[in-house]
């Protein structure tokens, strides 16, 4: 560490650039908060079709939820953003937004209806909106010699290593308490409530001084090129519809309900594996090649999964959906926190983060009714047709930045 950083220690400031394990204090535990959390959701998340349609909800009702739940709250990621810009504080809203989903994880074992689903789930998606841009703000802020891309998958990969520990647990009761799915709701709560604490204590805030401070917004101050990535995901994430339609695809396919779970941890191992290293390697060669290459791997798993294909192949789709998620997810995010002006960062993340969720919803939907309507292969070629486009736009991207 460098002698300013001890000084700025030394006199109660710049905490967050003490390093531990080789990562920024504020690095790693941010990801040990998203750890816990994603532990949590992803015990519900895993078994969530299969509760849905348990209490009566169709494959079409599956998209609605959860685009319905990420498109409305998403829209306050924008504000969160813009919000931690112009006051120069992002841990608050972390905090906020943390809470929400730790109160409400719980409440899932008392629904009775897709109806209370939907409501509960938008509140908890909520409380994600009020978090994602601050936090991710507060990742690029505490970074340290252009390491955005190391730093972003490491979080992608305590992301998806709550994604690991969730279905296992979930397994795990649904192995000793079958069917049970309430049970897994009420202890869902649990780690959630303890990265509260992880934020309260291990969490040191990266104020602004008052002349980086953002006054307004205007659409004028954010660069050609980030309008022009946007573009791109949303073309993207069209395509890209809830991963619930993966899970009930497994299923018809002859896999149990039971191992359901473990069919998607195999997807979140290998994100965890891979998430750091494909970040670090995004640093050093470029994250527009990095994206492209793993648009091109989501087209291939999508296609396969529009195919009537045995289980083993499914096993291994899934293992490369994981692969996908690695080096795209975080990198997505660091790519936007390089593009963005210091002072616009929270506001730019934002904006990233809630066309995200507000594209999920036509894209569930499509990809929802087109499973019922039409038939299971269609949403999912659909999903390769988006990202091939995608990939193909991200290529034009990258040789236009190199003509300027």
């Amino acid at each position: 560490m460098k002698s300013e950083g001890r000084e700025d220690n030394a006199s109660g400031k710049g905490l967050y650039r003490t390093k531990i394990f080789g990562f920024e204090r504020n690095i790693l535990f941010t990801g040990l908060t998203s750890f816990l959390t994603d532990t949590s959701v992803k015990m519900i998340y895993s078994v969530m079709p299969m509760f849905l349609m348990s209490i009566g909800a169709s494959k079409a009702s599956l998209g609605l939820i959860e685009g319905v739940a990420e498109s409305t709250a998403s829209l306050i990621k924008a504000f969160s953003g813009f919000w931690s810009d112009r006051i120069g504080r992002n841990k608050p809203f972390m905090l906020a937004g943390y809470a929400i989903s730790a109160v409400i994880l719980p409440l899932y074992a008392f629904v009775i209806s897709p109806i209370q689903v939907l409501v509960l789930r938008f509140a908890e998606r909520l409380g994600k909106g009020i978090r994602t841009a601050p936090r991710d703000s507060l990742i690029a802020a505490s970074v340290a010699n252009n390491g955005t891309g190391r730093a972003f998958g490491l979080q992608k990969a305590m992301d998806n290593s709550g994604a690991i520990a969730g279905p296992l647990i979930a397994f795990a009761i649904l192995s000793l308490f079958p069917d049970n799915y309430r049970l897994i709701f009420l202890l869902a709560g649990i780690p959630a409530i303890a990265g509260i604490f992880v934020i309260i204590f291990g969490i040191k805030e990266v104020r602004k001084k008052n002349t980086e401070l953002l006054q307004e917004f205007r659409f004028r101050d954010f660069p050609k090129r980030y309008w022009f990535f946007l573009a791109i995901i949303f073309i993207f994430t069209l395509g890209n519809s809830t991963d619930a339609l993966l899970l009930v695809k497994a299923n018809e396919a002859g896999i149990k309900v039971a191992f359901i779970p473990l069919v998607y941890l195999i997807t979140n191992v290998v994100s965890v594996v891979a998430a750091i290293p494909a970040g670090a390697l995004s640093d050093r060669i470029g994250k527009e090649k990095l994206l492209i290459a793993g648009f091109l791997i989501y087209a291939v798993v999508y296609l396969f999964f529009g195919m009537n294909v045995d289980e083993g192949t499914l096993f291994a789709l899934f293992a490369l959906y994981g692969l996908y998620s690695a080096a795209t997810d975080g990198i997505q995010k660091a790519f936007v926190a390089d593009v963005a002006d210091a002072s616009r960062r929270g506001t730019a993340l934002g904006i990233y983060n809630a066309m995200l969720g507000i594209t999920l919803l036509p894209a569930s939907l499509i990809a929802g009714v087109l499973y019922d309507r039409v038939n299971s292969s269609v949403p999912f070629i659909f999903g390769a047709a988006m990202a091939l486009l995608a990939a193909l736009l991200m290529v034009v991207y990258m040789v236009t930045g190199k003509r300027q």
